[in-house]
């Protein structure tokens, strides 16, 4: 069941956010921001302010606006810059065509316990860039972990990243996913190997699970939330965990010492999308977690975000153990973990991913393949491709 999640005033947060991803101290901000939200708290199940669907007044309507779409501390800066592919410059991507006329899902297919696929994505580079809160301003950013796209830099664009490498088992996912940096005093520990990165249904009705659009982008969390915001925030799942810890806020102090054990973090992206925007100014008021539908233990998409798209959930695994008393992220504490990801799949791939394994009631590794139900096939051949 979604957690309640906490609305702060657009604004405030996006100051703090802008001196934080400059590299900037935001301490007295970030008190302001914890006082407002204790006084300003929604139930998930009441969804605030939508995406907008037709443009002007953007800029106003940011500044007056909480965190809607149901994401903790989610408001994001605005750009000092637009995107390339922002040519007005407002801060919204228009997606084309948009999805309209859909409703939310209450339909109850036949229960699956599993309805997901993975992508396995390795580290690729690191760099104080983010092409969503900053496209094309490099160094403006703190240091981010980027991977599956080779490419991925503040200027990225779906068309830079189409034509771009990847890291990713299947050559159809272009997509760029990115974390902040994981340090050990001030050296840099990337994930060793493939990362797990789910892609599920968040919602009951998993058959109304659609792809997602091509360049669709947001950011997942918040790098000034608080240690309380981050543990309430619903996409937590079990925080930070090590060895038989599970369930930190804090990076644990009770890490075993072994060379089979990682640092652990496990976080589920909202899953529900307005269906009119790739991005908007704070980079997550067109995506929403699913709500509890009234009188039942249901999970749908609320009106204002109705159409369901995969629940992404990061599943980071970093090279530390033993005594994490000098690990830090590039973003400040350890509850300042945040993500973000820009979709650039091709488009057929992933919708065969979605179709069999989501839609289909799977459980699939990264070829679509749910070695419980070898009957069923995989969705990809050998070589992680379209048959």
């Amino acid at each position: 069941m979604p957690r309640r999640s906490k609305l702060v005033p657009g604004l405030l947060i996006a100051a703090a956010l802008v001196m934080t991803s400059a590299g900037v101290g935001a301490t007295a901000l970030a008190a302001s921001a914890t006082d407002s939200a204790g006084a300003a708290r929604t139930s998930a199940a009441a969804p605030a302010h939508a995406g907008h669907a037709a443009h002007g007044g953007h800029a106003a309507d940011m500044a007056g606006d909480a965190t809607g779409a149901g994401q903790a501390m989610g408001a994001m800066p605005p750009s000092t810059k637009s995107s390339a592919e922002d040519p007005d410059g407002d801060g919204y991507i228009p997606a084309n065509p948009p999805v309209t006329g859909v409703e939310p899902s209450a339909a109850e297919p036949p229960h699956r316990y599993f309805h997901e696929f993975q992508a396995n994505c390795s580290y690729t580079h690191a760099a104080p860039d983010d092409p969503i809160v900053f496209p094309g301003q490099p160094g403006k950013s703190h240091d981010h972990t980027f991977m599956g796209n080779t490419t991925t830099n503040a200027a990225s664009t779906t068309a830079s990243l189409d034509a771009g490498g990847t890291t990713c088992k299947a050559p159809g996912d272009k997509s760029g996913y990115w974390v902040p940096t994981l340090l050990r005093g001030d050296t840099p520990q990337p994930p060793v190997g493939p990362q797990t990165i789910y892609y599920k249904a968040g919602v009951t009705d998993y058959t109304s699970v659609r792809p997602f659009p091509k360049g669709l982008r947001f950011v997942v969390a918040n790098p000034m939330q608080t240690a309380q915001q981050f543990r309430d925030n619903p996409g937590f799942v079990e925080g930070w965990e090590c060895g038989d810890s599970y369930f930190n806020v804090d990076f644990p102090t009770d890490c075993p010492d072994s060379q089979d054990v990682q640092l652990n973090i496990r976080f589920q992206a909202p899953s529900c999308w307005d269906g009119v925007n790739l991005d908007t100014p704070d980079h997550v008021s067109h995506m929403a977690y699913p709500v509890v539908r009234e009188g039942t233990n249901d999970n749908v998409c609320p009106a204002d975000h109705p159409v369901a798209l995969p629940m992404i959930e990061f599943k980071m695994a970093f090279p530390v153990n033993g005594d994490l008393s000098d690990v830090r992220l590039s973003s400040g504490a350890s509850y300042s973990f945040h993500y973000d990801f820009f979709n650039a799949w091709d488009d057929a791939t992933l919708a065969a991913l979605v179709d069999h394994c989501i839609v289909g009631g799977l459980q699939c590794d990264a070829r679509g393949y749910d070695e419980t139900h070898p009957e069923a096939g995989a969705a990809l051949d050998d070589n992680y491709e379209l048959p």
